[in-house]
């Protein structure tokens, strides 16, 4: 995303947004302009049904899978550790290469434990038991971020302002259709309308836990981002901080989604 942002003549993308902070870092003129995933609802770490982990306590001693080095599950993984006070001794990380790769691992008994992001989970129903959702136990970790450049901010607001519009309406339609919503995006991405379903439902309903939308209207939280940049910080993905006053750019939003600097 960022690259086709930079290289071509792209007005609006979306990025994970300790990619977009080291782009600006290294010098992209880049601007976050909304918040789009506000958490990491879709992942869930999974054992086996027969399996004694039952809850994060029971990391303790097993071999715990993340997909790959630097990436959001290894990050996720060394969070979800220290919520539940144990160090990095007191289990075994597994890289795993994958998704699939973690849940075949699981399944052949090479690992305790492994992430299975929706839809996977969705896919795979009752095949492995959900051992920790991480936004149970975990704060709002911003997701994907809304993202221009600086040449594109001056040259289409109107364009950029109707995408955000666009999206927000698609979102509000999400949580008003839910089962239509599900049908269409079956559609699009060649699944079951059921998983689908599934997968809308789960994502959705993690706010009444959280008490923060997956899916957000474009609001910026910088409290999920700091989180976020905090996580990717303990797996060397992220290295700095991050002035958001100079990163931040909410001319974009909606008076109603804008915010107080803080």
């Amino acid at each position: 995303t960022i690259r086709n942002l930079l290289g071509g003549d792209l007005a609006y993308g979306e990025a994970a947004v300790s990619a977009v902070v080291t782009a600006i870092q290294k010098g992209a003129d880049l601007r976050i302009i909304s918040g789009n995933v506000h958490t990491v609802a879709e992942f869930v770490w999974v054992a086996m049904p027969n399996s004694p982990i039952n809850t994060l306590k029971d990391f303790k001693g097993r071999r715990i899978a993340y997909t790959n080095p630097r990436s959001t599950s290894q990050a996720l993984v060394a969070l979800l550790l220290e919520k539940a006070g144990l160090k990095e001794g007191d289990v075994m990380p597994v890289k795993a290469g994958g998704f699939g790769p973690g849940l075949a691992l699981l399944e052949h008994g090479e690992v305790d434990s492994a992430p299975a992001a929706e839809p996977l989970w969705s896919q795979r129903r009752g095949k492995y038991k959900a051992v920790i959702w991480v936004t149970d136990v975990l704060p709002p970790l911003s997701n994907v971020v809304g993202v221009t450049t600086a040449k594109a901010a001056a040259a289409k607001p109107d364009f950029i302002r109707a995408v955000i519009t666009a999206r927000r309406k698609a979102v509000e339609f999400m949580y008003a259709n839910p089962k239509e919503a599900a049908r269409i995006i079956a559609k699009v991405w060649n699944i079951e309308p059921d998983v689908a379903e599934s997968v809308i439902t789960n994502l959705l309903n993690s706010e009444k836990k959280s008490r923060v939308p997956y899916w957000g209207p474009g609001d910026l939280r910088l409290d999920t981002m700091d989180n976020m940049l905090r996580a990717q910080k303990l797996v060397g993905a992220f290295q700095g901080e991050a002035d958001w006053s100079k990163i931040v750019d909410e001319r974009f939003l909606p008076d109603d989604l804008k915010t107080k600097k803080r």
